[in-house]
């Protein structure tokens, strides 16, 4: 197929949409086109192929080390192949092309439609919300270039992904400067020195990293770290820990989850190696995160305190703050700024906080010389009272925080004393609050708020930018997630899986642990049905805990809500723990007691409650929950109600999906005998195989039942079709046949009889297949049988010899004419004979164009010569299903009768 590269002209047949505007052909000169690696695989037009595809581009993708573009990339995709496969039927190839500086995915289908929505043609692209035709949309909003090329036979859609563009590396120095404006530190700093080999176990673990995480190394040795590393990123916002194991190098921040359960926040340095024989590790440096300085990669630029540069000019006040370059990231943006903030005015803690959206409560996102591990994502309100001093809309200066508890609930419980404050605003609007903080009173004045103003006005926008970036990464990232989840949830119909996604979607993804509530009707209490935790040897406690206290209200009100329970009763359960450990001897500890303050310290964070509704019903909930001291983010909480929301669905299609089988079984084991009477002198056999799931039910039924004078009348039959209407005609004639039968009515005058009653039913009335025959046990040994073939597949007969005959002729359905005269055949099966009667399902049988049919059932029984009853019919069946390699798509019944030879002496 045709390849259009950035800077070519696009073929006359195809359209080319370049996004926001084409960029001119220089700058692609200057970027690098050449392919270097191509990946390609076809899907055929079938659902599951768009599962497939996304996999299929996300591994393509990895393996290139191109993770910054795969959230994209991944949801372009599957909207392309969905339109092929789905909405186009037919099969879609997805070509992907990697060159030095980007990546082009190309999606080809069979169905060359020419309808390509313009934007710069006014044509209206639709509804975003919609199920169907997003996909070029996307391309537009997603794509840094995009188009449709067609041939006769063909429609290629192809999209390109910029990298972004990233500085190799740098060697910078700081200045001399002076002893008070050093980082601070503790009196011994630990820098932890672990190893991680080519497959993430830790080789290597220092004695600073057992002080720093409690893990002596013989007990962490082995073990992968991404077990014990609590990544702080929502998905699609960074790269993942597993994924910076992988490369060369990487600085960043994250969190050991240590031995206590806590989380230690650290700031990491990571450089891939290779030993002499060439096997790939990884070297971690490790610091705690408000020492990060130890290991941060010193920026270039001036001092910060240099106001001009060396020709003169003025510098940006930006930079003169933060320095230059100023960090792409805004985690390290923020950091950067509470850092320069407290040494600007000389402070022993500073922190940023962001506002939400409505303007109603800040988010603590960054902080140094405060327990960031405790303040982060904690979120407090904007005006706590009335006045400048209880809103953050103004500056304001805290003098001795002990004359004004809780003033700045931030810091209670941190020893400062002295605080100054000012909001950071973008035209007019609140986007956060900065503030400083001191040990000592008194130390902050109107002076110092200016000056931190001054600084916050030069940052604002810049943060404001940054965080309007990460939201649309975490758009981008969620967009993948609820894609990705929508998927998994749909893909089964069976309750207990359905929990169980649930919950795995969430954990550790959304929080550390989960819980699911569900609830049967109206009238019944909530039921914890499913718990999970990220740690798998700490769900039983949990389970334990939450057992002990009272379910969450069912509220309807869409949201998160605060759940405060659970970390009441795990505050309350540490206590008692405590008092009991102080009572008995240190010897005679037991583990139980280590389990509940383990327990404790995983529940004893943040917890919050989504409301699972489906159908206007509250049907569950779905609690989440954070270890200690540990706070959610708003945006995982946004998009754990979007997940709450498709979880919910497909929850209550799982329980009707449930409840419609149960009463499809059940009325499917109504319409069949319950147990066969015995036969003297005869052996009966019975198999009876469903097709499908018992989602519906079936036409296929048998009887076996006493009449009068000794004998017992036998059927065997079909109803056209499934479903509720197949089901009457099918009860309407097992109970007919018993009731006339026993009435001493012939076999054509019973059947006669039931046809009259199947055309009463009128338009619910179904054609009936059926064989009904009496059998009279002889006294010489043999079986006398007088059989009616309606319509129905012809009962066969095995003799001693091998041979097989037809036992009985074809005579008219029942459910078609008014007027049937059908007639009785006698058949005598002597000792050693067998009488097979089965339905179609058997006879139909197919694999491709061959089909079972009369002559291959009549080879079959053939083989059965000197075989039981029982032994006949299951030979039947094993010969059936090997037949086809598909699952049977039609009911199948077998009834055998045998006359067995008599004992020799």
């Amino acid at each position: 197929m045709g390849l259009t590269l950035p800077g070519e002209q696009p073929p006359a047949s195809g359209a080319e949409h370049p996004d926001h505007g084409s960029l001119d052909s220089a700058d692609y000169r200057t970027r690098s086109s050449v392919i270097t690696a191509r990946a390609a695989h076809t899907f055929e037009p079938v659902g599951r192929s768009v599962a497939a595809a996304r996999a299929f581009v996300r591994d393509t993708l990895q393996g290139w080390g191109f993770g910054d573009v795969v959230d994209d990339a991944v949801v372009l995709t599957s909207e392309l192949v969905t339109n092929a496969v789905v909405h186009a039927g037919t099969a879609a190839e997805v070509v992907c092309l990697r060159s030095g500086d980007g990546v082009r995915i190309e999606v080809s289908d069979r169905y060359p439609e020419r309808e390509i929505p313009l934007q710069s043609g006014g044509v209206q692209m639709g509804s975003p919300d919609r199920e169907g035709g997003r996909g070029l949309q996307l391309c537009a909003a997603l794509a840094s270039r995009w188009g449709v090329e067609y041939s006769p036979a063909h429609k290629h859609v192809w999209f390109r992904l910029d990298l972004p563009e990233r500085q190799i590396g740098t060697r910078a120095a700081g200045p001399s400067v002076s002893t008070e404006l050093l980082p601070l530190a503790d009196d011994r700093v630990r820098v932890a020195v672990i190893q991680i080999d080519s497959e993430g176990a830790v080789s290597a673990w220092n004695d600073d990293a057992q002080e720093l995480f409690g893990y002596p190394a013989k007990q962490i040795i082995g073990q992968p770290l991404t077990d014990h590393a609590a990544w702080p990123h929502t998905p699609g916002t960074s790269t993942g820990i597993v994924d910076a194991l992988r490369l060369s190098r990487w600085e960043g921040s994250y969190g050991i989850r240590a031995a206590d359960g806590r989380v230690v926040p650290v700031y990491a340095s990571h450089l891939r190696v290779r030993d002499p024989q060439g096997d790939p590790s990884t070297v971690c440096l490790l610091v705690r995160d408000d020492e990060r300085a130890v290991l941060a990669t010193p920026q270039r630029g001036a001092a910060p305190e240099a106001a001009h540069r060396a020709d003169g000019r003025s510098s940006d006040p930006f930079e003169t703050f933060i320095g230059s370059p100023a960090p792409d990231d805004l985690d390290g943006l923020l950091q950067r700024t509470v850092e320069r903030s407290r040494d600007m005015l000389d402070g022993d803690a500073a922190f940023l906080l962001l506002a939400t959206d409505d303007e109603t409560e800040l988010e603590v996102r960054a902080t140094t010389g405060l327990p960031s591990a405790r303040q982060r994502f904690a979120r407090v309100p904007v005006d706590t009272g009335s006045g400048r001093y209880g809103t953050a809309r103004m500056p304001a200066v805290h003098e001795d925080l002990a004359a004004v508890p809780g003033a700045v609930p931030l810091l209670d419980g941190t020893g400062m004393r002295s605080v100054v404050t000012v909001p950071l605003k973008v035209e007019g609007r609140l986007t956060g609050s900065l503030g400083v903080a001191a040990e000592g009173s008194g130390r902050y004045s109107n002076e110092e708020a200016l000056r931190l103003q001054f600084a916050a006005d030069r940052i604002a926008l810049a943060v404001e930018s940054a965080r309007l970036g990460e939201l649309e990464r975490l758009r981008r990232g969620s967009l993948s997630f609820l894609v990705e989840a929508s998927d998994l949830l749909a893909g089964t119909l069976d309750r207990d899986q359905t929990l169980a996604l649930m919950a795995q979607m969430t954990v550790p993804t959304l929080a550390t642990w989960c819980a699911v509530y569900t609830i049967a009707d109206t009238a019944s209490e909530p039921y914890l049905s499913y718990v999970l935790h990220e740690d798998e040897e700490r769900i039983d406690g949990l389970k334990e805990l939450l057992g002990r206290i009272e379910p969450p209200e069912p509220v309807p009100t869409p949201g998160a809500r605060i759940w405060p329970a659970p970390a009441r009763a795990a505050h309350e359960a540490a206590l008692e723990a405590s008092v009991r450990s102080l009572d008995d001897e240190p010897h005679h500890l037991g583990s139980g007691i280590s389990s509940t303050l383990t327990t404790a310290a995983s529940v004893g964070g943040e917890t919050v409650v989504l409301p699972l509704v489906a159908r206007n019903r509250v049907i569950g909930m779905l609690v989440l929950g954070k270890p200690s001291e540990d706070h959610f983010r708003q945006e995982n909480l946004e998009l754990a109600e979007d997940l709450s929301r498709r979880a919910a669905l497909a929850l209550d299609n799982s329980r009707l999906y449930s409840e419609r089988m149960a009463i499809s079984q059940s009325l499917q084991r109504s319409l069949l005998p319950p147990e066969l009477p015995e036969v003297p002198g005869v052996e009966v056999e019975v198999i009876y195989r469903a097709a499908g799931e018992g989602n519906e039910v079936g036409g296929d039924f048998y009887d076996l039942f006493s009449i009068p004078d000794g004998a017992y009348g036998f059927a065997i039959g079909d109803v056209c079709g499934t479903g509720p209407e197949a089901a009457a005609v099918t009860g309407l004639a097992r109970h007919a046949l018993r009731l006339l039968a026993r009435e001493g009515y012939s076999g054509p005058a019973v059947l006669e009889r039931l046809n009259n009653a199947i055309l009463d039913e009128g338009e619910r009335s179904r054609f009936l297949t059926l064989l009904y025959g009496e059998l009279r046990p002889q006294q010489d040994g043999g079986a006398l049988l007088k059989v009616v073939c309606a319509g129905h597949p012809l009962p066969l007969r095995l003799r001693q010899d091998g041979s097989v005959q037809p036992a009985a002729e074809p005579q008219p359905l029942l459910g078609v004419m008014d007027d049937l005269e059908l007639y009785e055949q006698t058949v005598r099966l002597e000792p050693g004979d067998v009488l097979l009667c089965v339905t179609d399902g058997i006879t139909e049988r197919r694999e491709g164009s061959r089909m079972l049919g009369d002559d291959g059932l009549a080879e079959v029984l053939r083989g059965c010569t000197g075989l039981t009853a029982g032994a006949v019919a299951s030979r039947v069946m094993r010969a059936v299903e090997r037949f086809a390699a598909d699952s049977p798509s039609d009911d199948m019944a077998i009834l055998t009768m045998r006359v067995p030879e008599p004992q020799r002496n």
